[in-house]
């Protein structure tokens, strides 16, 4: 460590605040003024960078480069103007979950697409004409052209602000962000100023994305990676405030350098590598921040109706009609090893169909009833699955008492990340689950000798009764029974209806009794044990278990399964969770580009059942319901009418 070599780091970091501002600036306006949570920004940022290296190679490394960078990043806005107009003008009046789905959808899509153009290959551009030396700072080079990454930031946040401010354009867009519906009656045609933001917004991501050509090589990772950054940026920030996101990522990638400048050191014996720590600052950051100011550092307090929730339809305990048929599909199960005993393998995807279904039921326990939207559930999954693998292989106890044990540490975990996160609200308490799920993925990722690292953990295999596949899925089929039952129970007690009457009015909860954020706390830890159990008996179907299972596209996964079900409904999750795992695997097993293919169909569900497979067969019995409730009524009025009176004197 030298001062030389901390300064240039920082200036380093610098730079590389200036491409995160410019995505989390695009993403903080759509967001503003449409609502929609852009799951797909990080892929405009991708297909920038990707954009540019083609035009570069058209239009010459040297005359081309620098209008090869502007047309990329209009291309990129053309293409979100696309996407706004064919797409999300048609969602806008759906929840925000399935909106969030449709982008995650779009995600897919476009990855498979860039595969598709680009290939799977890493791309890196040539050096930029003029700015390709370097200078010298305090005896050390530093790259020219990140000297001009530094100036960039403040410029468009300038412009930006300047359009914002000084234009009637800019003064429609902040009143849009204020009050969407008052924009429209006085005559402002919202869904061209809803386009232009979001043309807007995905310009200058594709414009971050393009100035990164020089330093990064483009490749199939970087959307979701930028997005996780982006998401951070405007948390951190203050939602809706562009000098808040500049700041945040001004002490995010500084913090970055700044652990990549002490590399590893020592403190009192103990040796921290501080460059690991660069998976995680950035969540570190957004933690610390959201539990200390909830707002963000430059935001607002967002003033909230606390009557504003509409309530849902009471939830209805099931007929006889509908046990029946819940009874005989749970036999169908039962006996699906041995109708399809000459096909091994489907009944290995039957177990994976069971796990993912406990699994998004789990989740959909605190998303529905208790009206908390979990980006970060996958650290639950994980902390069982861990926790039995390191239970059997370092304890050396039983399988059936890792299975009690581990998900005890997966509660244990949500004890902790819970009391913190219900105290939020909304897209911060989404923010600050996803923020202690990726702490969790980054200690599991690096702990080498306890976790396996990267690597994970094998040789996590079921007691020798359980060896065969049909045995292991006879008790998958018991557990995940009995724990989907068991959450439903819950929802049908005292503590279930407690729990949905704080989801549906806080301050009503509060006036009769009910402590609102101690029932979301009992309801997130219960849902995190529930999660353990999936994940233990994922270890143990797999004989392993990796940090991919406390990923952030496993908590994904589990947000796409509820909401393809239906959040509204209790069979939502398990329908969900079929169907999604099923099309996943079928799918992937037809064709290399089955995530363009699996998002056309999520695509094809959202804008087809709105409120999910189940919540549609719901909506459509209701109907059959009510009408025929409405020909009862009227065959009973036609026949009323028909009795006449007598007249005097005749018998009747």
């Amino acid at each position: 460590m030298s001062f030389s070599g901390f300064i240039v780091q920082l200036v380093n970091g610098l730079a590389a605040a200036s491409s995160l501002f410019l995505v989390a600036a695009g993403l903080s306006l759509i967001f503003g003024v449409t609502r929609i949570i852009n799951f797909a920004h990080g892929s405009f940022y991708m297909v920038g960078i990707y954009v540019a290296y083609t035009l570069v190679g058209l239009l010459g490394a040297n005359l081309g480069f620098w209008p090869a960078l502007l047309l990329a990043a209009l291309t990129v806005s053309l293409l979100g103007a696309l996407i706004e107009m064919v797409l999300l003008r048609r969602i806008y009046k759906a929840p925000e979950l399935f909106q969030l789905l449709a982008t995650f959808a779009l995600v897919l899509i476009i990855r498979d697409a860039v595969l598709y153009l680009w290939g799977p290959e890493e791309l890196l551009g040539p050096r930029a004409p003029g700015l390709s030396g370097a200078i010298t700072i305090l005896g050390r080079k530093f790259p020219t052209y990140d000297l001009f990454l530094m100036a960039v930031g403040p410029v468009v946040l300038g412009l930006v602000w300047l359009l914002l401010k000084k234009t009637r354009f800019g003064v429609l867009v902040r009143a849009a962000t204020q009050d969407r519906e008052m924009v429209s009656a006085l005559g402002v045609n919202q869904a061209w100023l809803f386009t232009a933001v979001f043309a807007l917004g995905a310009l200058l991501a594709g414009l971050g994305g393009a100035l990164q050509l020089p330093r990064e090589a483009a490749n199939l990772e970087i959307d979701l990676h930028t997005i996780g950054s982006a998401f951070v940026v405007v948390v951190v920030g203050g939602m809706g405030s562009l000098p808040g996101a500049y700041v945040a990522a001004l002490l995010i990638a500084e913090l970055k350098a700044l652990c990549i400048w002490l590399g590893i050191v020592d403190v009192f014996g103990f040796t921290i590598s501080f460059s690991k720590l660069t998976l995680v600052v950035d969540f570190l950051v957004m933690a610390v921040v959201l539990i200390w100011r909830p707002w963000g550092l430059m935001g607002r307090p967002q003033p909230v109706n606390r009557y504003a929730n509409n309530a849902e339809d009471p939830l209805r305990p099931a007929s006889t009609t509908y046990l029946a048929g819940v009874a005989a599909f749970v036999l169908l199960l039962a006996v699906v090893p041995v109708i399809m005993a000459d096909s091994p393998y489907t009944t290995v995807l039957m177990i994976d169909l069971l796990i993912a279904a406990l699994f998004a039921a789990s989740l959909h326990f605190i998303m529905g009833p208790a009206g908390l939207h979990s980006f970060g559930h996958a650290a639950y999954f994980g902390l069982g699955a861990y926790g039995a693998a390191l239970i059997v292989r370092t304890m050396g106890i039983p399988m059936e008492m890792a299975l009690i044990m581990a998900p005890v540490v997966a509660a244990a975990g949500a004890f902790v990340f819970g009391w913190f996160a219900v105290r939020l609200s909304g897209v911060y308490f989404a923010m600050l689950t996803l923020a202690f799920a990726q702490i969790v993925w980054a200690v599991t990722y690096q702990w080498d000798d306890f976790t396996g690292g990267s690597n994970g953990l094998t040789g996590v295999w079921p007691a020798p009764w359980l060896s065969d596949k049909s045995s292991y899925y006879w008790m998958t089929l018991i557990i995940v029974v009995a724990g989907i039952v068991g959450l439903r129970r819950v929802l049908f007690a005292p503590f279930g209806y407690a729990l949905r009457a704080a989801r549906d009015s806080v301050m009503r909860a509060d006036a009769i009794g009910i402590d609102a954020k101690h029932m979301q706390w009992m309801g997130f830890i219960l849902a995190g044990w529930v999660a353990g159990i999936a994940g233990a008996l994922f270890a143990f179907s797999k004989g392993s278990i990796s940090p991919e299972a406390l990923a952030v596209n496993k908590s994904v996964d589990g947000m796409v399964m509820v909401l393809l079900g239906g959040i509204q409904t209790l069979i939502g999750p398990v329908v969900g969770a079929f169907s999604f795992t099923w099309l996943h695997d079928t799918v992937a097993r037809s064709t290399d580009y089955w995530r363009a293919m699996l998002g056309f169909i999520i695509l094809l569900l959202v804008l087809l059942f709105p409120q999910g497979i189940a919540g549609a067969f719901r909506q459509l019995f209701d109907h059959l319901r009510s009408r025929k409730k409405a020909s009862l009524l009227d065959g009973m009025s036609n026949a009323s009418n028909q009795y006449v009176m007598p007249a005097k004197g005749v018998e009747r």
